[in-house]
């Protein structure tokens, strides 16, 4: 585990860090989210002992974060530090024994992962000759080459294809089933969504949110259902009456329709699938929770107001 206790940062008397606060559990893939200047790269950077904090202490595992803990991290930067005139295999052999590798580990393991990303024919290639997308490739092995146990990685899928994104998730998803530590500082929501845990959200260096991604989810629900059945449209809109209304309809065929419809009056849902029963043949019946993407949003947008205040 990884605590986080009142870190504190300033840069020319800009404060990026205001007394942050919270844990990072071990074996899961844990989001760090925030809009761009909420400090999310400077905590990433104290993480990695690239800068030291003014205030606060970071423990992992217990003992205060120290030089030891190095060879420990893997570190996926946002901006991309290849060196372009060495050749991939010689880069990473390199990295991975900066890391504490002898170079016969460093050696093994670079060959694995050429060979599981199968990129192996890229070995002799130099760096600058590679697109965007074969670098991403390359920096992505370069983070976990040395086995780390904990993986920082900050916008993993930036200029990667859908298929390589796929690929990169699965690969995370391995990673956590491995017992390894995964934060994942990213803009891309759905992402975060399908992979993440735990997630917190700075805003302007401070800490406004801390949870699960379901119970961040359920906080800011809006009492939207989404409703799957065959039957008569006239035969929903009676059950909906005043206290539902209608969202948004789509038609399946053979008459049968989606349907998203929102709360607004005093009947439960639970109220309404009763009424339904027997009018229509219901499918599929389920709430529907904003994206993160929306939760994103909307913690941000109330702490603007709760700011201006």
């Amino acid at each position: 585990m990884i605590e986080i206790n009142q870190i504190s940062k300033s840069f020319d008397r800009k404060v990026a860090l205001d007394g942050l606060s919270f844990q990072i559990p071990k074996g899961q893939i844990f989001g760090l989210l925030g809009p761009n200047g909420a400090g999310k790269t400077t905590l990433i950077r104290i993480l990695n002992q690239i800068i030291l904090p003014d205030n606060g202490t970071i423990r992992v595992d217990g003992k205060l974060l120290n030089e030891s803990h190095w060879k420990n991290f893997g570190y996926l930067p946002e901006e991309r530090g290849l060196y372009k005139s060495m050749k991939v295999i010689d880069m990473l052999v390199f990295l991975a024994k900066l890391r504490g590798m002898s170079n016969y580990d460093a050696l093994k393991n670079t060959n694995y992962w050429l060979d599981k990303f199968d990129i192996k024919e890229w070995s002799n290639k130099y760096i600058a000759s590679l697109s965007k997308g074969m670098s991403q490739k390359v920096q992505f092995i370069a983070a976990v080459v040395h086995e780390p146990e904990y993986l920082i990685l900050d916008e993993p899928l930036s200029g990667f294809d859908p298929i390589n994104v796929e690929l990169i998730l699965n690969e995370l998803k391995l990673m956590k089933s491995e017992g390894k530590s995964i934060i994942l500082s990213t803009h891309n929501m759905q992402s975060v969504e399908e992979i993440c845990d735990d997630v917190v959200l700075l805003h302007k260096s401070k800490l406004i949110a801390s949870d699960t991604v379901e119970n961040l989810r359920s906080s800011v629900k809006n009492g939207l259902f989404s409703i799957r059945f065959s039957g008569n449209m006239i035969a929903l809109a009676n059950a909906l009456w005043t206290d539902f209304e209608l969202i948004e309809t789509k038609e399946l065929g053979n008459n049968r329709f989606q349907v998203l419809v929102r709360k607004r009056g005093e009947r439960t849902f639970e109220d309404l699938i009763n009424n339904l029963m027997g009018k229509l043949t219901l499918e599929a019946v389920e709430e529907k929770l904003p994206s993160m993407q929306e939760v994103f949003m909307s913690l941000i947008t109330k702490e603007e107001v709760l700011h201006a205040e």
